[in-house]
């Protein structure tokens, strides 16, 4: 005979396995995820420098190699190696023994010729008296005006070699011929010199200022003419361009340069065309020969928008992107046109809208079509800094979060 508990005990427990069962079902569904926290920075149309980084070397301001004019025996060194020299000053004395006896003797074969001019035009005059009278012939009378005039002309001869016989005597003090810094000696005391080889023996260049030749490319050269004829780039104008440095060592040279001349030639086998700069070198940092990396602010660009590099990623295609967080909160990509870098951040010049928002912060997880919580950062400029941070913060707030819809 069956008792009456044995219903209820089974009614009691499947209410029970009701129950478990709907817990497990509700274990098993997860709730969703809050909305991603995101840093943002609004972008806006500005005006930014057109700078052009280019490669170049630097070149003294004068460059005169010091040669001998004359032949002779290097008798004494005037001057310290690697040290300033004025124009005028005595580089090198090259022995002038032979060439004062040769102005000696220019000297004496001058006085020799005005002796002789002196007859001749005496002559001259007494057979023109004579010829008048018929007391001498007209050929002899014409033979004396000849040689009174070839008796001129020995002076004139004369003075000339004496004139040469001076210069190269002046050559034998070998002089610098302008202001600047003397390099390494390439004769010594004792060496024989030559006119004829043009023996170099120094070289002394003027440093400070110092020319910087850089080179641009003939595309970015076509690039830029027609952003200024469509209207994308204002020029600063010949006076108002302003260069500046960044030396071998990666720090920036203090002064700032000029631009000086552009050549109008391309490179055939380059593609490059010279573009040269001027710099003050009143401490002689800048050397000639060094390898430098000219900035060069060309204009300025009115339409194009500054984003900070945390924001800019690239697809597989190696195209750059951006997430923008549109007005429903909801991220999409966008394809963008870069420039150049300004500092810290990229030129958009295309791909952004004015006022449109730029994820800068948590931009490795993020997937097309996600709803977001966007933060704001103050400003662009402090972008670079604020991802860091604000990640963090977003990740604890997420999980806080997640924590609480558990319990």
């Amino acid at each position: 005979m069956n008792s009456p508990a044995i219903p209820t005990r089974r009614a009691l427990l499947t209410i029970v396995a009701a129950i478990l069962l709907g817990a497990c079902s509700q274990a098993q569904t997860p709730s969703a995820p809050p909305p991603q926290q995101v840093s943002v920075v609004t972008v806006h149309k500005s005006s930014v420098p057109v700078v052009l980084e280019l490669p170049g070397r630097t070149t003294a301001y004068f460059t005169a190699q010091v040669r001998a004019r004359v032949d002779g025996i290097v008798l004494k060194r005037d001057y310290k190696e690697g040290t300033d020299v004025k124009a005028g000053q005595r580089l090198y004395k090259i022995d002038p023994a032979p060439y004062v006896a040769s102005l000696n003797s220019a000297k004496a074969t001058l006085q020799s010729a005005q002796a002789n001019v002196v007859a001749m035009q005496a002559q001259a005059e007494r057979f023109k008296t004579l010829v008048g009278n018929n007391a001498v012939s007209k050929q002899d009378y014409d033979n004396a005006v000849s040689s009174a005039g070839q008796a001129e002309a020995a002076v004139a001869s004369g003075k000339a070699a004496v004139d040469t016989a001076s210069i190269n005597v002046g050559y034998t003090d070998v002089l610098s011929p302008v202001s600047g810094r003397a390099s390494i000696s390439m004769v010594t005391e004792g060496a024989y010199v030559q006119a004829s080889q043009a023996t170099l023996m120094t070289t002394v260049q003027q440093i400070d200022p110092m020319y910087v030749d850089v080179t641009q490319s003939s595309v970015q050269g076509l690039r830029l003419r027609r952003d200024v004829a469509d209207g994308k780039v204002k020029l600063s104008g010949p006076n108002q361009v302003k260069v500046k440095l960044v030396l071998e060592d990666g720090h920036e040279y203090e002064e700032t340069g000029s631009l000086q001349a552009n050549d109008v030639t391309v490179d055939p086998t380059t593609g490059t065309v010279t573009v040269r700069t001027i710099f003050p070198n009143p401490k002689s940092v800048l050397l000639p020969g060094m390898f430098v990396r000219a900035r060069i602010e060309e204009g300025s660009n009115e339409d194009a928008f500054l984003v900070p590099e945390a924001g800019i990623t690239h697809n597989p295609q190696g195209q750059a992107t951006a997430f923008i967080v549109g007005p429903d909160s909801k991220v999409e990509v966008r394809a963008l046109k870069l420039g150049a870098t300004h500092g810290d951040q990229w030129i958009v010049e295309g791909g952004l809208k004015d006022g449109e928002r730029v994820i800068v912060a948590g931009v490795q997880r993020m997937q097309p079509g996600a709803t977001v919580v966007a933060t704001e950062v103050p400003d662009a400029a402090s972008a670079t800094s604020a991802p860091a941070s604000v990640v963090a913060k977003a990740e604890a707030t997420q999980q806080r979060a997640v924590s609480a819809q558990k319990n």
